[in-house]
């Protein structure tokens, strides 16, 4: 009866004094010697969010011979704290003591507790190490341990050991599909995300909450809005999707992504139950990453008005809005407003402004802004003024932050390619040429672009000059048909843009085939014929060209075709020949 009135106590523990004096009380009465007890009060003081891991670590340092239970505790403590990588650290040290002691040996729990440390500070050495442990002491039957053994490869993106792992798993749950789904998500494999959804699906195995969302993240990393249709309306058959706010979030996300902006508010408008902040900032976002400024800057102005305190994600919102439309003084209001309402800028935000004010024309004061930062800034904050640099050519301030992105060690091929730009626009080939010759030297590559278009259930990707695709000769005449078409509407080709010492004519034929018009052109081919408001959709990996822009603005009106492209900074809606960014991006 003591042991559980005792066992109660520690459970109504709830300040951190009451721990103090629950220990004091043990030691004085004698309770301490009691190992259930002690590592009840230690996982107490470790993992609640009143404990002080610190002070758990000091009682553990006086007992005599800790036992399995109380490194347990200890390492629990660490796997949820900011530092989980010490989690792991206690490990190796309770491994050494289990092999002078019995009473200590490592459990399936301590294998649990430092697999989720691994996966938080993707310590991928230490995660194979663990894994050869589970084996070695017979724990490859615990489905739960697999289970966090797989999520921990997902999450540290060795899909490759994961998927063996889950082949071989002799039982499992919903928990080790969805953390694979997820895992194939986060590392761009999302197709094969979702042929394991469907695998799940035809097994009969009960999707929850958490399959549905990420195999939402999957549609949305695809734009692949008729799947993520498909899987909510499996859902539905079971779940009210109004009453689900985390459900409910992803679909407001997948439309957004997909490019059904207003879809996603409809399902933001409509939703049954208490909006949490993610709902809104996700709202916030879709409208920012449409161009839809003023909508986005209004919900963000409703956030508080509802009872929801804006965080620093909300502010990244709502920056990114103003950074999409050219916004700048209500963007740095909104910046200089976050410290006072207690948010505290972090390097997202800072990147947010700098490019807010370089894309503005205001390099200046952009580089002024990450030279006054108290931390160090990330090499992005350069970036975003260099590619600034390239839209204004700027040479000086080009050549400075290419050389500060250079000191730090980055060796991006976008960086190269930009202060290229820069000289080639200014007709500076020499300048250009000991650029490529730098590229060359630290041996590295341009990235191709590459573009992707669904059609008939199926996606199909492009790189520029493409001849892979099987319909690539009916494509190229596609090309030739719009060039056709669209010079007669008063196209010019913005040979500009090809930053090369070749001929206009080459230059013309350098533009033709980017990755993005052949899957514009590939998308006409598809739908000729089909219903006016079916728009083409294209998911671009770089952002989208000065020409390819042109281009399309250009189909939009001769064709009567909505072409939707979302590149790797926003999407891009082209209508009756003007687009939705209104020619700021």
């Amino acid at each position: 009866m003591a042991r559980v009135y005792m066992e109660t106590m520690i459970q109504k523990c709830v300040t951190f004094s009451q721990i103090k004096q629950l220990q004091s009380h043990f030691l004085t009465a004698g309770h301490f010697q009691s190992s259930f007890l002690r590592s009840r009060l230690l996982e107490r003081c470790a993992i609640s969010p009143f404990g002080d891991l610190s002070f758990a670590v000091k009682i553990f340092r006086h007992i005599p011979k800790p036992l399995t239970n109380d490194w347990n505790a200890i390492i629990r403590g660490f796997a949820g704290s900011s530092h989980p990588s010490f989690a792991f650290s206690w490990y190796r040290s309770m491994l050494q003591r289990s092999s002078s002691s019995a009473m200590c040996r490592v459990d399936a729990l301590t294998c649990s507790f430092t697999l989720k440390a691994c996966a938080r500070a993707l310590c991928c050495s230490a995660m194979v190490q663990i894994h050869c442990q589970i084996s070695r002491r017979g724990f490859s039957a615990d489905a739960l341990l697999c289970t966090t053994l797989l999520d921990a490869y997902s999450k540290n993106g060795d899909l490759i050991s994961a998927l063996k792992l889950f082949d071989e798993m002799p039982v499992r749950d919903v928990a080790s599909w969805n953390a694979l789904i997820a895992g194939l998500v986060a590392g761009n494999r999302a197709n094969e995300a979702l042929e394991l959804y469907k695998r799940m699906e035809m097994e009969g195995i009960r999707r929850s909450e958490v399959t549905v969302v990420a195999a939402l993240g999957a549609c949305s990393h695809l734009g692949d809005v008729k799947e993520g249709e498909k899987i909510l309306h499996g859902y539905n058959k079971d779940e009210k999707l109004d009453h689900n706010v985390i459900v409910s979030n992803a679909v407001i996300d997948m439309y957004s992504k997909c490019g059904f902006v207003d879809k996603a508010f409809q399902v933001f408008d409509q939703f049954m139950g208490k909006k949490s902040v993610v709902t809104w900032n996700t709202m916030i976002t879709g409208f920012a990453v449409h161009g839809e400024a003023h909508r986005a800057l209004e919900i963000f102005e409703k956030l508080e008005h509802n009872g929801i305190k804006p965080d620093d994600v909300s502010y990244l919102a709502a920056l990114t809005a103003c950074r999409h439309a050219g916004l700048v003084e209500y963007g740095m209001s909104i910046f200089n407003n976050m410290a006072c309402n207690g948010v505290e800028p972090n390097m997202k935000h800072y990147g947010c402004v700098v490019d807010l004010l370089s894309r503005a024309g205001r390099l200046r004061e952009a580089h002024d802004i990450i030279c006054s930062m108290s931390m160090v800034p990330d090499p992005v904050l350069w970036q975003s003024l260099l590619g600034a640099a390239e839209i204004h050519n700027n040479v000086e301030m080009a050549e400075i932050a290419s050389r500060k992105i250079k000191e730090m060690g980055v060796n991006n091929d976008g960086d190269f390619v930009l202060l290229s730009n820069v000289y080639a626009a200014q007709g500076r080939w020499k300048d250009v040429g000991l650029v490529r010759n730098d590229m060359e030297s630290k041996q590295v590559k341009k990235v191709p672009g590459i573009s992707y278009i669904e059609a008939k259930g199926t996606i199909h990707q492009f790189h520029n000059s493409d001849k892979s695709h099987e319909q690539w000769r009916e494509i190229y005449e596609k090309i030739d048909e719009i060039r056709f078409k669209i010079r007669e509407d008063g196209y010019v080709a913005q040979t500009g843009l090809v930053l090369h010492d070749i001929g206009e004519e080459e230059k013309e034929n350098a533009l033709c085939y980017h990755s993005e018009k052949l899957a514009v052109a590939y998308g006409l081919m598809m739908i000729d014929g089909a219903d006016e408001e079916s728009p083409v959709r294209v998911i671009n990996n770089p952002r989208i060209c000065g020409d390819c822009h042109v281009v399309f603005k250009h189909i939009s009106k001769i064709y009567k075709r909505e072409i939707i492209v979302r590149d790797r900074v926003r999407f891009h809606r082209f209508k009756d020949g003007s687009c939705s960014c209104r020619d700021f991006w």
